[in-house]
């Protein structure tokens, strides 16, 4: 498990600098272009790095638009899953109080727009936006580092950048179970 609050950890490095955005591995070029080598995990303190991604109703988020506010990013592996749709039903049912503390709650995934609508649709997730992190398959968990290539999924984990876009927050916790939202509603207060 990985826990980093602003003030409270030092952030970790891998390698001798971040890299910011995906990088083309330089020599393995498929027929879908170079393949990409995962970023170093977002660190507190890390300049947000911008994305712009389908929702389930087809409608684009970007992440620079949000500034001003705060941004949730709540990764998860996959739809259709026990704890995945705990964690997103989570969203939807504090949104309100995350709302009100400045914070746009977003899921994302690396599953596809119409998989997004029919699994919303499924929980009754009317007002959250469940981001599609399809094509590049995963290319929005690299540029976080949080892309497990044996897998095929991200991590499960909770990102939080700021009204500034710098990252805040960064926690990772296990495959098996769902981040509790009462310790994001408790670090927003802060």
């Amino acid at each position: 498990m990985i826990f980093q609050e602003s003030g409270y950890a030092t952030p970790l490095r891998q390698g001798t600098a971040m890299m910011q955005n995906l990088i083309p591995s330089g020599n393995q070029n498929t027929q879908y272009g170079d393949l990409m080598t995962q970023a170093g995990m977002a660190q507190v303190g890390d300049a947000a790095r911008n994305f712009s991604l389908k929702d389930q109703n087809d409608k684009t988020f970007d992440l620079y638009e949000q500034a001003g506010k705060r941004v949730l990013l709540s990764f998860h592996p996959l739809a259709w899953t026990e704890f995945c749709a705990a964690q997103m039903k989570s969203l939807e049912e504090n949104r309100d109080v995350l709302l009100a503390r400045n914070c746009v709650p977003v899921g994302i995934s690396v599953d596809s727009v119409p998989c997004k609508k029919a699994w919303a649709k499924s929980l009754a997730i009317q007002n959250t936006p469940l981001l599609c992190d399809f094509w590049p398959h995963g290319a929005i968990a690299q540029k976080y580092g949080l892309f497990r290539d044996e897998n095929g999924f991200s991590e499960r984990a909770n990102v939080i950048v700021d009204e500034k876009q710098k990252v805040i927050f960064v926690k990772v916790y296990p495959l098996h179970s769902v981040p509790d939202i009462q310790e994001i509603i408790a670090f927003l207060q802060k």
